[in-house]
């Protein structure tokens, strides 16, 4: 492949280093007014009592690239819209806490703390599920306090004339170098999504009205 071709394959988003600003440069938040989503370096503190339901909390330090959702309120959305894509992405989550990733801004890959599950009787609103349509194949989750990655093989729906006529389809979803999804299709959006409404292309969009997350080494390599 030639370089002019990666370049217009392949995007980092990058967020510069900088005094905690929100919303990051390159996104906007779903509810301007409400929430807070900064840059910098995340923090876990933990809670000298590990029963309180907020025994974990994220806090943020200036100077770093990660992208941190405070105060919980509102979804972020990208401003690059993308069909046809990989999506690489890490995030953490602290103790308890509930985010996801939406393809294109309606097709969720869910993040939620289930991590005491194992992964026994998984559905679909587990970590990595495919929220309402597929739970994970296996168990890889390495817990809330620490840092994971997805890489999400998307292939958007298909229209002719303003018809649809291909479902969007996960291809493959990879959670911690395990494979959790394979052509997994959908034959409408998730709930939570950005429209509600299907299109041939949307943004990258991270759930932020549920709970604390934090998100850093985005890449999008469009098809």
């Amino acid at each position: 492949m030639s370089r002019s071709r990666r370049a217009a394959v392949w995007a980092v988003l990058i967020i510069p280093a900088v005094a905690l600003a929100d919303p990051p440069p390159g996104w906007k938040m779903k509810h301007p007014d409400k929430g807070k989503w900064v840059v910098g370096t995340t923090v876990v503190v933990e809670s000298k009592d590990p029963k309180r339901k907020d025994a974990q909390r994220l806090v943020a330090k200036e100077g770093g690239t990660d992208v941190i959702n405070l105060e919980p309120a509102s979804d972020l959305i990208s401003d690059a819209k993308y069909g046809d894509c990989t999506v690489e992405v890490e995030f953490l989550i602290p103790k308890g806490s509930n985010s996801g990733v939406y393809m294109m801004g309606e097709y969720e890959v869910q993040i939620y703390d289930t991590f005491e599950k194992k992964g026994k009787d998984a559905k679909p609103g587990d970590m990595g599920g495919i929220y309402t349509f597929a739970a994970p194949k296996v168990f890889a989750d390495k817990g809330p306090g620490v840092w994971q990655q997805f890489v999400i093989d998307f292939q958007a729906p298909k229209f002719e004339g303003g018809t649809k006529v291909s479902n969007a389809k996960f291809l493959k979803v990879t959670f911690n170098d395990k494979v959790i999804h394979e052509n997994v299709e959908c034959k409408n959006v998730t709930p939570g999504g950005l429209t509600g409404k299907e299109m041939p292309e949307g943004p990258l969009m991270f759930q932020g009205d549920h709970g604390q997350v934090a998100f850093r080494n985005i890449k999008v390599t469009k098809k």
